[in-house]
């Protein structure tokens, strides 16, 4: 257990760092490491949607999962496995990805904002544990969209493939569309999210797990990985000059609730945005599902304009939110309930 604790502590601190060099290197401030902020760039790279300056193949998620990839095989814990409720998987990433756009950023973003001084994503803090806190109590009350099957092998390594074949064509610029969008240099950002991927991979880092764990079991080891990454970010931040703080209450309800959404959905499908990439590298179907609705809820956000400008929650965007909120809570009360039945 003692060892355990200590790979998700670094892990956190490598994230931490890794989101750091790359504000350093051309990332947007307190992006760094955005899994929403890059699929949404990524999907419109692909033309899923045209909004100015959100069209670059960012290769950190391509990084991400090939370095789950990689350390899976090396350690023989890449499984093809799929059949878990794909269609509600879809839904769930899909929802999550619109609450993180309404906040605009996923629940990594949240902390490298709050470590850069942004007061305000206090407020997403709290909606995010909220969430988190009314998916474990369906969890507790027997919610489960149930058993994923051993599939071929070639299922498992098809998004792998797929994301180099994306990474190749985005290092020639064969997708997107060029444009002043700030990132950091491409091997660079490569690099940085192999050994990010394969370190998630092995500590089974995850935000969402981390407050879930502690809900359910009062187990703190994945909490302390996202606590260290926060701490790194802060100092780090203070060192180089980049901290800044600030805090309004403009548009916190919005925070509370669009991030409330994302940890729902993340506690009810297993895990947040970075994890169901690790899945999806170590070969898990149903997490490359989950992505898949992710890239679908960015191009809705942005197609219907409800996802956030950095200085307004547009009303499309509140809409998305509440009725997500009902959607996905309707969703697992009636699982529940049928799984209570079944029992009895």
């Amino acid at each position: 257990m003692i060892k355990e604790k200590k790979l998700v502590i670094f892990t956190g601190f490598v994230i931490g760092l890794a989101a750091l060099v790359l504000v350093a290197f051309g990332n947007p401030a307190n992006m760094g490491f955005c899994i929403a902020c890059f699929i949404r760039d990524i999907t419109g790279s692909l033309y899923l949607h045209t909004a100015p300056h959100l069209q670059y193949a960012r290769p950190e998620i391509f990084g991400l999962i090939l370095g789950s990839t990689l350390l899976a095989l090396i350690n023989k814990e890449f499984r093809a496995t799929s059949g878990s409720a794909p269609v509600m998987r879809f839904v769930l990433g899909f929802f999550m990805m619109a609450g993180a756009l309404v906040f605009l950023g996923c629940p990594l973003r949240m902390v490298l904002r709050l470590g850069g001084g942004d007061g305000k994503a206090i407020f997403a803090l709290i909606g995010f544990a909220g969430g988190i806190a009314l998916g474990s109590y369906f969890l507790n009350q027997g919610f489960t969209l149930g058993r994923s099957y051993k599939q071929k092998s070639i299922d498992g390594i098809i998004f792998p493939v797929v994301s180099i074949l994306l990474l190749i064509f985005g290092f020639f610029k064969l997708i997107g569309v060029p444009s002043e969008e700030a990132h950091a240099p491409f091997f660079l950002s490569l690099v940085l999210a192999l050994i990010v991927g394969g370190l998630a991979q092995r500590a089974r880092f995850c935000m969402v797990g981390g407050i879930r764990d502690f809900i359910l079991f009062r187990d703190n080891r994945l909490f302390l990985g996202s606590f260290t990454l926060f701490v790194t970010v802060l100092i780090g931040n203070i060192i180089l000059g980049n901290f800044h703080f600030s805090f309004t209450l403009t548009s916190a309800i919005w925070y509370i609730l669009s991030m409330a959404l994302v940890g729902l959905c993340g506690a009810l499908l297993g895990g947040c945005p970075l994890r169901q990439l690790i899945l999806t590298g170590e070969g898990n179907g149903d997490s490359a599902i989950t992505v898949l609705g992710m890239v679908a809820g960015a191009a809705v956000s942005h197609n219907f304009s409800t996802a956030s400008s950095p200085t307004l929650v547009k009303t499309g965007g509140k809409i998305e939110v509440i009725v997500g909120l009902v959607i996905v809570s309707i969703i697992a009360f009636v699982i529940v309930k049928k799984q209570n039945k079944e029992v009895m």
